[in-house]
C-alpha cells in the first residue's frame, strides 16, 4: 500500500468529520424534509434514529477504515473474505452517486456567494433569483464543475492537511453564523408559529411509515452514516483514538447544525411569507413538493438576512461558510471514491483525476434537470439504508462479539463499549432495516398503481431497478475487484 498520512491530532480528526458530516444535508435538505413531514413529528424518529442507527455505524465504520486501512471495498473484503468485496462496492458507489448530485448542490452555495458578493440577493427576492439560475441551464452546470474542481484540487494536494486546516478555522465559523441567523430569525414577528411548527409534535401522524422512512434516511444522509466516508477517514487515525465519544460528539455536533438551521430557515418562512389575502399561508409553502421546496433554503436565507443590520456582510460570510461546509463534505466523498481506487494500484493524482471527471459528467444531469436530481436524492438517499444495513451484516459476519473485543475495545474510549453495543449491531439495527424496508414495499405498492416504472421521479420501480443495476454489475466483477484491491494481503 502506498504511505499514509494521519491526523494530527484527535482535534484535528474532529473537525475535519464534523466537516465532512455538516453541510448542505443540514442548510439545504433538514429543513425541507422536516417541513415536508410535519415539522415537530418528524424529530422524534430522527432522534431516535441517531442513537440507533447513525452513531452505532459511525462507532463501526472507524473501527473497518481503522482496522484494515482501506476504502470500502477492500475494508468489506478484509472484514468478510474476498467474496463480498460486491458489498464493499455498493456502500461506496452509494456515497458516489450522491456525490454526483451533491456536487451540483454544492454550486449551488456557490452561485449565492457570488450573488451575496455582488449584492444581487439584497436586490432580488430568492424566489425570482432562484428562478433565473434554475431557467439558465449550463449556469448550473458551471457552478457544479467550479464545486468539484475544487474540492478535487484540495484531494488531490493531500486531503488531510487541506480539510483539517480550513475546518479548525471555518466548521466554528459557520455554527457562529448559524447561531447569529437562528437568534435573529426567532426575534422576527411570526417566529413562534414556527417554533410551535418545529416542536410541537402530532403524535398521531407518526403510524405514517414516510415519517420514519425519512427520518432514518435523513439522519444517514447528514451524519454521513452508511455512507463509507467516515470509513475512509479512518483509514488515516492513529490505532488508540477514542471511538465511542469521537462517534457521539460527530452524531450531536451534525444534529446541532441542522436544528439550528432548521430553526433559522422554517422561522423565516412564518415570519416572511407573503401577507397578500391570495397568497398561500406559511404552513403550505412549508408542505409544497418540486423544485421550490427543494429551494426552500436558498429562498428564505437570503429573505432572512435582508432584515440583519449589516445584511449584505451577514450574507457573504454565511454563504462562505456554507461554501466551506459543502465543499468540506466534497472532500469528504471524492476522498472515498479516490481512496477505493488508491487501494486498486492507482496513484492518488490519477485517481482524483478519475473520481472528479467521472463526477462531473455523471453530475451533469442533476445541473440541467432538477426532477433528475430529486430522483437522485431519493433513490441513493434511500439507498443509505441498505448501505447502512450492509455494515451490520458485516459486523455479524465478522463475529459482533469478536468486532466490538478487537477492533473497538483496545481504543482508549471514555465511555465503555459494552454489550448493547452487541445487541444493537446484533438485533436492533437489522430489525429498523427489516421493518422499514418491509414497510416502504408494501405502503409503495398499495399507494402506487404504477409502482414498478423505473423511470419514475419517486416510488419504488426507480429505487429497484437502479440498485438492482448496481448489485448485479459489482456481483459479477467481484473477484477482479477483490484480487486488486487486497493484493497479496490476507483477506
Amino acid at each position: 500500500m502506498q504511505a499514509q498520512e494521519q491526523f494530527s491530532s484527535r482535534w484535528g480528526l474532529l473537525v475535519a468529520a464534523i466537516g465532512m458530516a455538516v453541510g448542505t444535508g443540514n442548510i439545504w435538505r433538514f429543513p425541507r424534509v422536516a417541513a415536508q413531514n410535519g415539522g415537530g413529528e418528524f424529530l422524534i424518529p430522527w432522534i431516535v434514529f441517531l442513537l440507533l442507527w447513525s452513531i452505532p455505524l459511525l462507532m463501526v465504520e472507524t473501527a473497518m477504515g481503522r482496522h484494515t486501512r482501506r476504502g470500502t471495498v477492500g475494508a468489506f473484503a478484509r472484514l468478510m473474505g474476498p467474496n463480498y468485496a460486491w458489498l464493499g462496492a455498493f456502500v461506496g458507489f452509494c456515497s458516489m452517486a450522491i456525490t454526483f448530485y451533491y456536487s451540483v448542490v454544492a454550486g449551488w452555495c456557490f452561485k449565492y456567494l457570488s450573488g451575496a458578493l455582488g449584492g444581487t440577493l439584497l436586490t432580488t427576492s430568492g424566489d425570482v433569483y432562484w428562478a433565473d439560475f434554475q431557467a439558465s441551464g449550463w449556469e448550473s452546470v458551471v457552478f457544479h464543475l467550479i464545486a468539484i474542481s475544487v474540492a478535487g484540487a484540495i484531494v488531490h494536494r493531500g486531503v488531510i492537511n487541506g480539510i483539517e486546516r480550513a475546518s479548525k478555522v471555518l466548521i466554528p465559523l459557520l455554527f457562529v453564523l448559524l447561531l447569529a441567523g437562528t437568534v435573529r430569525a426567532i426575534t422576527l414577528p411570526g417566529a413562534t408559529d414556527g417554533l410551535n411548527f418545529l416542536f410541537n409534535p402530532d403524535l398521531g401522524k407518526l403510524l405514517d411509515y414516510r415519517i420514519w422512512l425519512e427520518g432514518l434516511t435523513q439522519s444517514a444522509w447528514s451524519t454521513g452514516a452508511g455512507y463509507g466516508l467516515l470509513l475512509s477517514y479512518a483509514v488515516y487515525t492513529a490505532k488508540r483514538d477514542d471511538i465511542v465519544m469521537n462517534s457521539l460528539t460527530i452524531g450531536f455536533g451534525n444534529n446541532s447544525a441542522s436544528l439550528l438551521a432548521g430553526i433559522m430557515v422554517i422561522c423565516s418562512v412564518f415570519a416572511l411569507a407573503p401577507a397578500d389575502p391570495g397568497a398561500p399561508p406559511a404552513e403550505e409553502l412549508l408542505q409544497l413538493g418540486g423544485p421550490g421546496n427543494t429551494a426552500l433554503s436558498f429562498l428564505w436565507i437570503p429573505a432572512l438576512f435582508q432584515q440583519m443590520p449589516f445584511g449584505q456582510l451577514s450574507l457573504i460570510l454565511f454563504f462562505m461558510a456554507l461554501v466551506v461546509a459543502a465543499i468540506s463534505s466534497l472532500i469528504a466523498m471524492i476522498e472515498l471514491g479516490v481512496r477505493i481506487f488508491m487501494d486498486a494500484g492507482m496513484t492518488r493524482s490519477s485517481a482524483v483525476k478519475f473520481v472528479v471527471g467521472g463526477s462531473f459528467l455523471l453530475g451533469v444531469p442533476s445541473a440541467l434537470r432538477i426532477e433528475f436530481l430529486m430522483n437522485q436524492d431519493s433513490v441513493w438517499g434511500i439507498g443509505l439504508m441498505v448501505s447502512g444495513f450492509l455494515f451490520a451484516v458485516a459486523v455479524n459476519k465478522f463475529g459482533v462479539r469478536r468486532f466490538r473485543e478487537e477492533l473497538i475495545e483496545p481504543a482508549r474510549n471514555d465511555i465503555p463499549v459494552g454489550k448493547w453495543f452487541d445487541i444493537l449491531l446484533k438485533w436492533v439495527i437489522p430489525a429498523e432495516f427489516v421493518v422499514l424496508i418491509l414497510w416502504w414495499l408494501y405502503q409503495a405498492t398499495i399507494s402506487d398503481p404504477a409502482w414498478w416504472n423505473p423511470v419514475a421521479i419517486f416510488n419504488l420501480g426507480t429505487c429497484l431497478f437502479q440498485w438492482g443495476v448496481a448489485f448485479v454489475l459489482f456481483r459479477i466483477f467481484n473477484d477482479r475487484m477483490a484480487n486488486a484491491t487486497l493484493g497479496d494481503t490476507e483477506a
